[in-house]
């Protein structure tokens, strides 16, 4: 007798993006198509992604999913702020599965437990499993994986509200340890700079990238200490850049930059997105910006 998962119901499908699953599917392959990628040479090892709506954000994360090209990895590890007022700084899922209106993705239990393990070792506290969740960050970045994916992966999902750098180093090299062996893609989700005019939107959001592309996980998390750059997802992303160095990546590059005001027309108060791949490369270019 098939045993029945116990499945996460999504809560955004019909508001965050389309709830049918041919439009859904065409609108995200139309993303990534669309995508006017740049010639990169490297192994791909993760990827930067915003998670706004898809109407907003979905043409910038098109170019992230569109290094997907080919890739096969068994295990995606998705690394998202929690944006609700949870107490504990580090959360999954206790949920067995992700629902989107293109199927499920099953949640790799074991590497969330050998996670849980590594970082009470570390840290003295773990990965709090919470159900029935409202967070948008995380699952946004599904039909993506579905579509740019076309083969079976599982999923370590982690949601974090301490974004110190302390506890996201740790996040990062404990990550990269349980994933070290097998075929592993990180997916880091993040918005840039909320309700700016786009001007400021602009300078704010170029430092943080100028950070990112220079592969510098402290200078993410510096850039907003110092009020020069934002990230609401700034610990996610330094944690996934941990990761992805210690999984042997050496290169960071911008694939794309846009604002919500790009889409609406409305600059007076934007959200910035951003699109970007780590490399494992024979010949990394370090940015000099």
């Amino acid at each position: 007798m098939e045993v029945v998962q116990n499945v996460r119901p999504s809560p955004i499908a019909g508001q965050w993006y389309n709830s049918d699953p041919k439009r859904l599917a065409n609108q995200v392959d139309n993303y990534i198509n669309d995508a006017n990628l740049p010639e990169i040479t490297g192994e791909v090892i993760g990827v930067m992604s915003p998670h706004a709506g898809h109407r907003y954000s979905g043409p910038v994360a098109g170019y992230a999913f569109g290094m997907l090209e080919g890739m096969q990895p068994e295990i995606v590890a998705i690394i998202s702020p929690m944006h609700y007022p949870y107490y504990e700084p580090l959360l999954t899922t206790a949920h067995q599965a992700y629902a989107t209106p293109l199927g499920t993705i099953p949640v790799d239990e074991v590497a969330l437990e050998n996670l849980d393990t590594g970082l009470k070792k570390e840290l003295g506290f773990g990965l709090e499993k919470v159900a029935n969740d409202t967070e948008h960050s995380l699952e946004i970045e599904l039909p993506f994986l579905q579509r740019a994916i076309k083969s079976p992966f599982t999923l370590v999902p982690v949601m974090v509200r301490d974004q110190s750098y302390f506890v996201m180093e740790r996040l990062g090299l404990i990550l990269a340890h349980i994933l070290k062996d097998r075929q592993t893609l990180l997916v880091a989700s993040t918005d840039l700079s909320h309700f700016y005019p786009q001007a400021i939107a602009n300078k704010l959001d170029h430092e943080l990238l100028r950070q990112v592309e220079a592969f510098s996980p402290t200078g993410v998390i510096q850039a907003e200490e110092n009020g020069k750059g934002f990230a609401c997802g700034r610990g996610a992303l330094a944690s996934v850049m941990v990761a992805a160095k210690a999984l042997g990546a050496n290169q960071a590059k911008i694939l794309n930059y846009a604002t919500s005001g790009d889409v609406t027309g409305d600059f007076s108060q934007v959200v910035g997105y951003g699109a970007a791949v780590f490399l494992k490369s024979a010949n990394p270019v370090v940015s000099s910006n």
